[in-house]
């Protein structure tokens, strides 16, 4: 079984409360992506991300002085966004890191596929940009199969708490043989739900704390785990939910 989250834009350095395990499964291809960001001008860099002009002289002189191996950064710790502040890693007990280690993915544009505990550096790369390089017109392109290849190797259980744009990643190599699901949190307003990205951000942080607790290891283990989840209002909705996808609602039932 795997969990997949996405990443946070904003990331941080922290070599001192948690050291890091491992270098990322695909670090060389992580380097053929920051050899290409550094070839681009400024402006090429600035149009990649998306981005006013403080966020792209920041991540200018990240490249520019980047060594992919050292001065790493535990993945869990860091991203600095909402999601990973609801998810508290940094008051996770032995256990749990034990656990996300083995069964929680960040997926990532720059790094592909991390683990916890893998040591990376700060970086600006979104999935969806379009970043046409070793001859692909995109990073899904330039990614192919090997994330899907690399988080189902042995498994056949997949938790999705990504947002699209980093399940797309994923999603057009599944078989018939997978087991994918995805949890939706919403607001029930006039029948209907509605997703408000923030609160779901938090939802999806709470839930990989939550499972971190409780430490299901089979499918129907999580999926006992998964309907009897209560934060923030959100309720497993019964009625609403198919086999692969489950409905977390606020407002109602």
């Amino acid at each position: 079984m795997k969990i997949i989250i996405s990443p946070a834009k904003k990331m941080r350095v922290n070599t001192d409360d948690l050291a890091w395990r491992d270098l990322p499964v695909f670090i060389d291809r992580a380097e053929v992506l920051m050899r290409w960001i550094r070839s681009l001008s400024y402006e090429e860099q600035k149009k990649l991300w998306a981005c006013n002009d403080a966020i792209a002289k920041e991540n200018h002189e990240r490249f520019e002085s980047m060594d992919l191996r050292k001065n790493l950064t535990p993945a869990i710790l860091s991203y600095d966004g909402i999601q990973y502040t609801c998810m508290a890693p940094i008051v996770f007990e032995d256990k749990a890191f034990v656990y996300v280690q083995e069964h929680l993915r960040i997926l990532s544009g720059f790094y592909g596929i991390l683990r916890p505990l893998d040591g990376v550096v700060p970086y600006r790369l979104e999935m969806q940009a379009k970043a046409k390089v070793s001859g692909c017109r995109d990073l899904y392109k330039f990614w192919g199969s090997s994330l899907y290849d690399q988080l189902t190797e042995g498994n056949y259980v997949i938790l999705n708490l990504a947002s699209n744009e980093y399940a797309k990643s994923i999603r057009p190599y599944l078989s018939s043989s997978d087991r994918w699901i995805t949890c939706i949190f919403g607001d029930l307003i006039n029948e209907k739900i509605v997703q408000k990205g923030v609160y779901a951000k938090m939802a999806r942080g709470d839930m990989v704390a939550y499972l971190a607790e409780k430490r299901p290891e089979t499918e129907e283990d999580l999926l006992e785990c998964l309907r009897a989840f209560n934060v923030r209002g959100y309720f497993f909705s019964e009625e609403r939910s198919t086999d692969d996808t489950l409905f977390f609602i606020r407002g109602n039932k």
